[in-house]
């Protein structure tokens, strides 16, 4: 795997392996995503609260939001919950809690990626506590290969049971985020 310690910008920066093929083309996701909006129109016929887990739910969110023939309304939150490139931390802190009060409507939370599960869980509390109507998840990969807490994904794009993803929201130390395909990386 091609990795460098910086880019031109100066943060952290990677690039993929010369041989890297995709896991999921961006036609693939193109479809997946239609079909999970679909279903989400159809449970909430009334109108959804999507809200995106920063930083890499806000590419499926974006994508979601147009093709969801209800009304939405869209908010952020950025959830810390990685210690590092590769590996979960152990705990979960709030760091841009939404704005928008959710009393007694429709919320889907808008994930990348779920891997351990810890982050919904804790997730399931804070939209409880803030008296949301109704709450489900979202999330373009269901990975199982680390779960830890048993969560329910009423809204899962694809399941994969094992690798190190990047593209379409999923990064390595902040890059590759912007690729439309998804990519298995190999193990260091």
């Amino acid at each position: 795997m091609t990795v460098r310690a910086k880019t031109p910008f100066g943060g952290a920066g990677a690039g993929l392996p010369p041989d890297a093929r995709p896991r999921f083309t961006a036609a693939q996701i193109r479809r997946r995503v239609t079909l999970m909006a679909g279903r989400i129109a159809k449970d909430h016929p009334g109108g959804v609260v999507l809200v995106g887990v920063l930083n890499g739910g806000a590419f499926l969110l974006a994508d979601l939001a147009r093709l969801i023939p209800v009304p939405v309304l869209v908010d952020f939150l950025r959830l810390r919950s990685y210690g590092g490139e590769r590996s979960p931390g152990g705990s979960q802190e709030i760091t841009k809690d939404i704005e928008t009060d959710v009393t007694g409507l429709d919320v889907v939370v808008v994930e990348d990626i779920v891997d351990t599960g810890r982050s919904l869980r804790y997730l399931r509390r804070h939209f409880a506590a803030k008296n949301a109507g109704s709450l489900s998840f979202c999330a373009l990969i269901d990975k199982r290969e680390r779960r830890e807490v048993e969560v329910t994904i009423e809204y899962p794009g694809f399941r994969l049971q094992k690798g190190f993803i990047v593209g379409y929201g999923m990064d390595i130390a902040g890059a590759l985020r912007h690729l439309p395909h998804i990519y298995v990386l190999p193990e260091p």
